[in-house]
């Protein structure tokens, strides 16, 4: 694939493969841990073996010119380096674009222009973090390309403002961390207010990872995700009048109850009653599957989405639909939303054996609910974003 996408690079660009670097910045799954991440709370994710790949070149001149085999329809885009604007005909690539112009305000020296070719597979508007991945691609890209001195928890950081500032999505750092900062065969317990994080072997012994993409498209900045970020927040602002707290993150379940008097409004009490439980769930999920109970760590799994459907309110007919499913299905260790919410896609931790079963009778279960039909990937845990070289591909 890599060739394919090298050779359609030389075509585009009208480059000799001499002067091509080849960078990957992979996708990431949630398995626990959901609307935790800008609570001050802790997460649990990993990065993927599908993600983005990017194919580049430095040019002589200032100009910037990018294009995506997932938006073929677009063409090259192209903009100056002095002109680092959001531009709505831009479309997709304003992340990248949002990631360049952060790396210059923090100073990094980009002094002349490239050609890119983006190619992900990761689906599209599927919650698999497609954005983040494009945002960490072209970090590594930028440290490259430009020999930057910089570390990847530098580039996580400005990968996040970029998609605060520039796109004005008010994400946590997860999913550029766990993009980042990913590990083969690990996942990685966060806890996002602080960045001490540990990796945790993900060994599941005879079961595999399954992600059920539902095909409602979802778009996080348009979504309600930036609703429940302030009704967290209001949430946070009347508990700390009695409590010595900087996030939610920071509250037991025992804490909270005693407290939640305070909120005043019985919708911000409900989201934040997910922040606090979710969190201690988070972190009694990784301990249990240290001690190799995986069933331990599928029961929370369906906590977690019960409280993502009750309690913060951001699951849908869909989504509710192919849990339950999952849960339906013999096999099924645990399965929950994944992701933001309002569509996207759900994570199942499923018996090998099962796994055919699984997708069959899961994916009719839920076209006979929506009318909709699922796509199933089994996937892998891969590593953090990086260049490829010819050793690494």
């Amino acid at each position: 694939m890599i060739e394919n996408l090298i050779n359609r690079f030389m075509k585009i660009f009208q480059a000799s493969e001499d002067q091509i670097r080849v960078f990957f910045a992979p996708g990431r799954v949630n398995l626990i841990g959901e609307h935790t991440d800008y609570n001050g709370g802790h997460v649990f994710p990993c990065a993927l073996s599908l993600g983005t790949y990017a194919i580049a070149k430095k040019r002589e001149d200032n100009m910037v010119r990018m294009y995506s085999s997932n938006f073929e329809n677009l063409g090259v885009i192209e903009f100056s380096l002095e002109n680092l604007q959001y531009e709505e005909a831009h479309d997709w690539v304003n992340y990248p674009k949002g990631v360049i112009d952060i790396f210059q305000k923090y100073g990094y020296a980009i002094e002349k222009g490239f050609d890119v070719l983006f190619y992900g597979n990761i689906p599209n508007g599927a919650g698999l973090s497609s954005s983040a991945s494009i945002e960490l691609a072209t970090s590594v890209l930028l440290k490259g390309l430009f020999q930057l001195d910089t570390d990847m928890i530098s580039m996580v950081k400005m990968s996040q403002q970029a998609e605060n500032e520039f796109i004005g999505v008010s994400c946590g750092i997860m999913d550029q961390f766990a993009i980042g900062m990913g590990k083969e065969n690990h996942a990685v317990l966060l806890n996002c207010q602080t960045l001490d994080y540990t990796y945790s072997p993900l060994e599941l012994e005879h079961a595999s990872l399954i992600i059920a993409n539902t095909n409602k498209r979802r778009g996080l900045a348009d979504s309600k995700y930036n609703e429940r970020r302030s009704e967290c927040e209001r949430a946070l602002k009347q508990l700390q009048a009695e409590l010595t707290i900087e996030s939610l993150g920071d509250l037991t379940p025992e804490q909270f109850e005693q407290h939640k008097h305070l909120i005043q409004s019985d919708i911000d009490r409900k989201r934040a009653k997910h922040a606090v439980y979710e969190n201690t769930r988070t972190k009694e999920a990784v301990v249990k599957l240290q001690k190799g109970d995986i069933n331990g760590f599928g029961e929370l799994m369906k906590q977690s989405h019960e409280s993502l459907r009750d309690d913060y309110e951001v699951t849908g007919k869909e989504l509710d639909a192919l849990v339950e499913a999952a849960w339906a299905q013999e096999g099924v260790i645990g399965s929950r939303m994944t992701g933001a919410g309002f569509g996207g896609c759900t994570i199942s931790i499923v018996q090998n054996d099962q796994i055919e079963s699984f997708i069959e009778k899961a994916g009719k279960h839920y076209t006979d609910n929506t009318g909709l039909t699922a796509n199933f990937y089994v996937v892998q845990v891969g590593s953090g974003a990086k260049e490829l070289t010819a050793e690494t591909v």
